[in-house]
């Protein structure tokens, strides 16, 4: 709506003003809007969330995280009675996470402010967090998604994709990821240390409150076209990439993990399978060729073994993931002697397995070698005495990556 209208319509009462400002300790709900130009639709969402406040007789404040706009947009929400927060670092995560530092009530609700979410649900949200849940999330797919309201790549390929590898990942209770409407007990977030400055923040929340074992609801709301009359901050593509970014980046299993295991085991058994000879399948022929992407495939696998560890403990040791019983079970067995005995076996092996490819080739009087034999002795050396390097070096990585937790 235009800026004179939102200054006209203005609703708030003085008493439900002073009862959010004056009376800071007792607030039950704040309620966080990210703002960047939003003069439009801004006073209507305020005025929305007030009044169902007041309806439902709860102490709270409206909050409008301010991202820089230079609309009018801070005008209209002071004029409304709500409570500007300045937020100079750009994106929609810095500007909730500024805004939800700044919140007062012992709940916090989010939502956009482009009047695409619907504010008078908030005594929905709030019944959950009065029955003790940590974060309460809306599902837009459940509570119905109007015509115009998301575009058919968000709704039908991004928002599934992306919540469905969230739930695969982390188990997430979470069948809609980028709901943007959102309730929490804000001591429970805090807790989290979010850091995400962009529109991932909703999936770090969502991620976060997951593995840190926060009671998690989830409830039916209803997603409408919005009224801001341009084009939306959020970019497909690039807000898409950022979104998977994250879901790998935060699980060091299925990014490094589970390929390195799979990759590692492929190159064990072909490597095994052609070490005695070449080896024909119907009308192809594998041989040393092969063997030597098998050798490849193990090295490759077994590194990234290691990335998943190495990730793993530096991402507990910052809070980013919490501790892991299972790891913390290895550990208690595995310690830096175990990894430098193994090491030191292999690289044994490795060099007594390039003795005798020496000893083979002294008996051909250094002459030409037979790249069929020689090589499925030097590529076992190869890999064994590589191998017992890596299992070394990273022995001594993860014991000074294990240090601040001892």
């Amino acid at each position: 709506m235009p800026i004179e209208t939102a200054h006209a319509e203005r609703t708030v009462s003085p008493e439900f003003a002073t009862s959010r400002l004056d009376n800071a300790e007792t607030l039950e709900l704040s309620v966080v809007m990210p703002c960047l130009n939003e003069a439009r639709t801004l006073g209507t969402c305020i005025r929305k969330a007030q009044t169902t406040m007041e309806r439902m007789g709860i102490r709270g404040e409206v909050i409008v995280a301010d991202n820089g706009s230079t609309d009018g947009s801070q005008s209209i929400a002071e004029s409304l009675g709500a409570r500007v927060v300045p937020i100079r670092e750009r994106g929609y995560g810095s500007a909730l996470r500024g805004g939800i530092a700044s919140a007062r009530g012992q709940f916090v609700i989010m939502g956009d402010s482009d009047d695409s979410y619907d504010f008078t649900q908030l005594d929905d949200f709030v019944t959950k967090l009065r029955e003790g849940y940590d974060l309460v999330m809306g599902n837009r797919f459940h509570g119905g998604i109007r015509p115009g309201a998301m575009p058919f790549l968000h709704r039908f390929v991004g928002n599934p994709v992306l919540s469905g590898l969230g739930q695969l990942f982390f188990g997430c209770p979470v069948s809609d990821f980028q709901c943007g409407l959102r309730g929490f007990r804000k001591d429970a977030i805090d807790k989290l240390e979010l850091h995400t400055t962009g529109m991932e923040f909703s999936t770090e929340m969502v991620v976060k409150a997951t593995l840190f074992k926060l009671k998690i609801a989830e409830i039916p709301t209803t997603l409408v076209p919005d009224g801001r009359g341009r084009a939306p901050h959020l970019r497909t593509w690039r807000d898409g990439w950022r979104y998977l970014r994250f879901l790998l980046l935060y699980s060091p299993r299925w990014l490094f993990l589970y390929p390195g295991i799979a990759l590692f085991l492929l190159g064990v058994a072909v490597s095994i399978w052609l070490l005695p000879g070449p080896q024909t399948v119907g009308s192809v022929t594998f041989d040393y060729h092969t063997l030597l992407f098998g050798a490849m495939a193990i090295l490759i696998g077994f590194e990234s073994v290691n990335f998943a560890m190495f990730t793993k403990l530096f991402a507990i040791s910052e809070r980013l993931l919490p501790e892991d019983p299972r790891l913390n079970r290895v550990f208690r067995y595995v310690k830096l002697e175990t990894g430098l005995l193994l090491g030191a076996l292999l690289i044994l092996a490795g060099a007594g397995i390039w003795v005798f490819g020496l000893s083979y080739w002294r008996s051909l009087h250094f002459g030409p070698l037979d790249p069929d034999k020689t090589l499925r002795i030097v590529i076992p050396g190869f890999v064994s005495l590589t191998l017992g390097i890596q299992i070394v070096l990273s022995s001594f990585f993860l014991s000074v990556l294990g240090m601040s937790r001892r």
